[in-house]
Formats: structure tokens, sequence, C-alpha cells
């Protein structure tokens, strides 16, 4: 090999790097303005509305936002067939926790040029009502895709370990909470 074959192989590598850098920067960019715009909405109960859409809808990949759509049209559909039933989803849909989380973080974004993944630390603090009761943390896997408008939210997996926790993906809850109110 050459000294312009190792300079060029080298550039290659360096340009690899630096550019996965900058998606990974991108992609937390995208999540961090997510969950500010679910920290609006704390307590976050079930599929969000229209309006509540709006507010997330500058990070949400096209297909979670028509999922998000689509649910909250079964929703209404339920609730008007069934009116003295709770709805089809209650409490947070956005994390592991039914009560949703009060603090986050952000933490290390892995993917390529199409998908990739953040991990996220989440918190559940209520002492402020409850001063015996202990912060609940937990991990939350934020899914991405590309889009011709940058990275967007495309899923959630739920990482919560707990009996009573959202389990699987955000969009396994959402598909299960369609498929329900068509029964």
């Amino acid at each position: 090999m050459t000294i312009s074959a190792y300079a060029g192989a080298a550039l290659v590598a360096s340009c690899a790097t630096a550019c996965f850098a900058d998606v990974a920067v991108d992609m937390a960019k995208t999540v961090n303005g997510f969950y500010a715009a679910y920290s609006t909405f704390h307590p976050s109960d079930g599929i969000p509305n229209a309006q509540g859409r709006a507010k997330y809808s500058p990070f949400l990949s096209p297909g979670l936002e028509a999922l998000l759509v689509r649910g909250n049209e079964a929703e209404q559909k339920f609730a008007k067939a069934n009116k003295n039933s709770p709805p089809l989803i209650e409490g947070d849909l956005f994390t592991s926790n039914f009560e949703g989380a009060t603090s986050y973080r952000v933490g290390a974004c892995r993917g390529d040029a199409k998908t990739g993944s953040c991990a996220v630390a989440l918190t559940y603090d209520d002492r402020k009502d409850n001063p015996k009761d202990k912060p609940l943390n937990w991990s939350d896997t934020v899914y991405l895709v590309a889009t011709p408008s940058g990275w967007r939210v495309d899923d959630i997996g739920y990482g919560g370990s707990w009996d009573f926790g959202n389990k699987g993906r955000m969009s396994e809850t959402l598909k299960g909470a369609i498929a329900n109110a068509t029964e």
C-alpha cells in the first residue's frame, strides 16, 4: 500500500467516525426535543389528541404519527360505543411507567444513515407529594428513522422491569388498542 492509499484510508476512517458523531448528535437533539415536548404533558395520559400530537409532530416519523392518529380515532370510536368503559390506553403511553417520567437524560445513540436508537434514562419522582417514596429509575430505548426532514422518533422500547409497567414497544401497544377497538 502506498502512502496516498494509507492517507485515503485514514481519511475515510476519520470521516466515518466524525460523520457518525454528527449523526449521533442529531439523533440526540431529536430525542431531547421529543422529551421536552413530553414534559409539557405531565402527567401524560393515553393516546394524545390532535392538539397533543401537534406538540410532538416535529419529532415524530410519519409512520408513528399515522399510528397515533389511528390510535386516537380507535379510542374515540371505542369511547362512543362503550360509554362507561375506561379508555383503551390508560396512563402514560410514552414510557414504561404508568405515571410517566418526571425527568429524563438522553444517553448514547447508535445507528447508521437510515435507522438508530438512543438509550434514555428516566425517573419518576413523586417525593413532593409522597416524601417517603423513593424515585423510580429505568431506561427505555427510543428508535429513530432518518427522514427528509431529519431524524424522527419511530418507536419506543419499554425497558421497565416491574410487573405492571408497559412492555414491548409502544407501536405494539397502539396496534393492540386499535385492534381492541374494532372487536
